[in-house]
C-alpha cells in the first residue's frame, strides 16, 4: 500500500490509473470525507447506469450497528464550477468514440487532493457490465484515495510522545494523530482515545507470548480480546468493555506490505451497562519478541453515524511497522539463517 498511485492490471480490460498532473497548489478540494460527485447525463443517472452506480458505491459498510452506505454519492450533470473542486469525482461518458469499456483515474486534476474516476464505453450496457465486473476495483480506488490523505496528514500532525510510547512498548511504529490521549498503561497494555462531545474513537494495543498457530483462530483471539478489553472500564461501577456475545466476529486474514494480519470485526458492549458499537483488531506475530502483537479499535457514536469514525481508525494500521522485527527477517533473508 506505500505506492496507491501505481497501475493495477484487472484481466482482458485493465483498470489504468492514469497520469495524475501537476498538482494546482492553488485550490484545496472541497468535499467531505467518502463522499463522491457522480457527473453524468441524467438519463443514465435515472437508468440502469445510474442503478448499478448506486449498487456498487453505496454497498452497506459491513459489521456496523447502523445501515450505511460505504460511500456519500451526489450528482450532478456536469463537470462544472465548484464540482471541480471536490475531492473524489467519477465521470460517465459512453458513444462510439469508445471502441471497449475502460476505467482511468487522474489525481489532483483542478484541486488537490483530488481523484477523478472516468468510466468509458461504447454503450451504457457495456459500461453496466464492465463496472459489475470491477466492482470491488471501483470502490477500492476511493478507498485507498481516502486513505493516502489521511495517511499524509498524519504525518504532517501527530502525538510525538504516544508514538515514542507505542514504539518502545511493543517495538512497533504507528501515527497517533493529533488529539489522542493516552488512557491507561501497563506493561503488556496501551488504552488511547479521542474524546468528541458525542462520539469517541480509541484504541488499546496489547501483546502476549506467542503459542503457535492456534493462536489466531477466531475463539483464540476472541478470548484474548475480551481478556483485554475488560481493563477498560465503563461509566458505571464494576461495569467493563466486552465483546458482544450474540453475534460472532467475522475474521479474515490479510497481507499489509507483505505483514500477515488477522483482522477481526465485531461489536463491543459495556457489561453492567448500555453502551457499544463496531470494533475492528489487527493482530499479527513479532518474530523479534515471539509475542502476537493486537491493535483493537473501536467507535462509540450513538447519535451519529459511524463508518468515518471507524475508517479513520481503520487506516492507522497501514502506518504500523515493526523496524527491529522486519530488519531481522531481511537479514534471515539473505543469510538464509
Amino acid at each position: 500500500m506505500k505506492n496507491m498511485r501505481k497501475i493495477l492490471c484487472f484481466g482482458a480490460l485493465s483498470l489504468l490509473l492514469g497520469g495524475c498532473g501537476a498538482p494546482n497548489k492553488q485550490i484545496t478540494s472541497s468535499g467531505g470525507l467518502y463522499e463522491i460527485f457522480v457527473v453524468c447525463p441524467k438519463e443514465k443517472w435515472d437508468g440502469r447506469l445510474g442503478d448499478t452506480i448506486r449498487s456498487i458505491l453505496q454497498e452497506p459498510v459491513p459489521m456496523i450497528n447502523q445501515l450505511e452506505p460505504i460511500y456519500d454519492l451526489f450528482y450532478v450533470p456536469n463537470y462544472t464550477g465548484l464540482v471541480m473542486r471536490h475531492r473524489n469525482l467519477l465521470t460517465i461518458k459512453t458513444g462510439s468514440d469508445y471502441a471497449e469499456p475502460s476505467m482511468t483515474a487522474s489525481y489532483d486534476v483542478d484541486a488537490a487532493p483530488q481523484i477523478i474516476v472516468s468510466v468509458t464505453g461504447p454503450s451504457d450496457s457495456a459500461v453496466v457490465a464492465y463496472m459489475s465486473g470491477h466492482r470491488y476495483e471501483l470502490q477500492t480506488i476511493f478507498e485507498l484515495a481516502e486513505r493516502e490523505r489521511a495517511i499524509a496528514q498524519g504525518k504532517k500532525h501527530y502525538e510525538r510522545e504516544l508514538v515514542e510510547l507505542i514504539r518502545r512498548k511493543f517495538d512497533m511504529q504507528m501515527q497517533v494523530p493529533t488529539g489522542y490521549k493516552l488512557r491507561q498503561e501497563s506493561p503488556d497494555f496501551l488504552w488511547i482515545s479521542y474524546e468528541l462531545p458525542l462520539a469517541s474513537q480509541g484504541f488499546f494495543i496489547y501483546s502476549y507470548p506467542y503459542t503457535g498457530k492456534a493462536d489466531f483462530t477466531v475463539g483464540a483471539l476472541l478470548a484474548r480480546r475480551n481478556e483485554f478489553a475488560a481493563r477498560i472500564p465503563g461509566p458505571s461501577d464494576s461495569s467493563y468493555m466486552a465483546t458482544y456475545p450474540d453475534a460472532l466476529p467475522d475474521l479474515k486474514h490479510v497481507r499489509i506490505d507483505g505483514r500477515y494480519w488477522a483482522e477481526m470485526r465485531g461489536f463491543w458492549e459495556v457489561h453492567g451497562d448500555f453502551m457499544g458499537g463496531p470494533f475492528i483488531s489487527y493482530s499479527t506475530l513479532n518474530l523479534t519478541t515471539n509475542r502476537v502483537t493486537t491493535i483493537d479499535m473501536y467507535v462509540y457514536s450513538p447519535k451519529k453515524p459511524k463508518r468515518n469514525y471507524l475508517r479513520q481508525l481503520e487506516n492507522l494500521i497501514y502506518t504500523v511497522s515493526f523496524p527491529d522485527d522486519e530488519a531481522k527477517v531481511k537479514r534471515q533473508a539473505e543469510t538464509g539463517k
